[in-house]
């Protein structure tokens, strides 16, 4: 087998266990969002760093805070993806799946987007016209539904500021979501403190320290850890052995699969306004997509 042979096989693999993550999510659907969250960082970050450890690379931590500004890139990264994460829990517990799969398909068009306007990189008309079309698929949804798609606005949003902000940081995508994880372990740790012992979230009347309840579900909070690092991983090694424009393309993979498990599994609503919406956003990735290959082709 080949090195690109596997690199899609990773990226194909990476972007299933992401497809069909919200399964876990629903599953555990009784456990409070922020409880849901402060699990998936702490599990998280004992996989990476066992990940590290065996790799004999744990005190390489050390080179990602090399000085203020790179402290402040893996802060606003932290940030930025917590928010995501949280925000994503949310959204598959209460029945909010199919507009989270919407946000990340519009995610590539709002990298280009910010690419365009921080970075001040070059758009050319096809990307254009397909950052038009999904535009243009949003304003459909907000005047069919009556409001904006926030919570599709948001995941895009804060994923696309979580790679502009990663695109600075020189470390490897291990070692940097790793710290990442890092600076969010005391909130979540603090967070779980509360539940278990304070009794934080029965304030809100919800029912809180689900974790050591039952074998069941403990074990399946252990398995958010997983879940979320074996993907990163996955994506990092097949990312250095296919070139960029088939990673765009295999990663669309990820919200199809989120599409299709909210539909079919979920039995979310699909409504006309939703498919001319989604339709409009389709065609602009489909134009992105064609776009990016040819002149990936071109430059080799």
């Amino acid at each position: 087998m080949s090195e690109f042979q596997k690199g899609i096989f990773a990226l194909i693999a990476c972007c299933t266990i992401w497809g069909f993550a919200p399964i876990l999510y629903k599953v555990l659907s009784h456990v409070p969002p922020l409880e849901m969250l402060s699990h998936r960082i702490l599990w998280a970050f004992l996989f990476f760093g066992i990940v590290l450890a065996v790799q004999g690379r744990l005190f390489s931590l050390r080179q990602v805070f090399s000085g203020a500004r790179a402290v402040w890139m893996i802060l606003i990264a932290a940030v930025m993806i917590a928010v995501n994460w949280g925000l994503f829990i949310y959204s598959i517990q209460f029945g909010h799946a199919v507009e989270a799969s919407l946000g990340y398909f519009v995610f590539p068009l709002v990298a280009v987007a910010f690419g365009a306007t921080i970075f001040g990189e070059k758009i050319y008309r096809p990307q254009a016209v397909a950052v038009g079309l999904a535009t243009l698929g949003v304003v459909a949804l907000t005047i069919g539904l009556g409001v904006a798609p926030w919570i599709a606005l948001i995941l895009a949003g804060t994923f696309g500021l979580y790679g502009l902000v990663k695109k600075q940081i020189a470390a490897g995508p291990v070692l940097t979501v790793t710290t990442e994880s890092l600076l969010l372990l005391p909130f979540a740790l603090i967070w779980l403190w509360g539940v278990h012992f304070q009794n934080w979230e029965g304030l809100t009347g919800t029912t809180g320290a689900i974790f050591g309840e039952s074998w069941r579900d403990t074990l399946l909070l252990l398995a958010a850890g997983p879940v979320t690092a074996v993907p990163l991983v996955l994506f990092s090694y097949g990312a250095k052995r296919v070139p960029l424009s088939t990673v765009g393309v295999v990663m669309y993979l990820n919200p199809t699969l989120q599409f299709l498990v909210a539909v079919l599994v979920f039995s979310e609503a699909f409504t006309g306004i939703h498919a001319i919406s989604f339709g409009l956003i389709w065609i602009a990735l489909s134009l992105y997509s064609i776009d990016s290959i040819r002149r990936e082709r071109l430059r080799s």
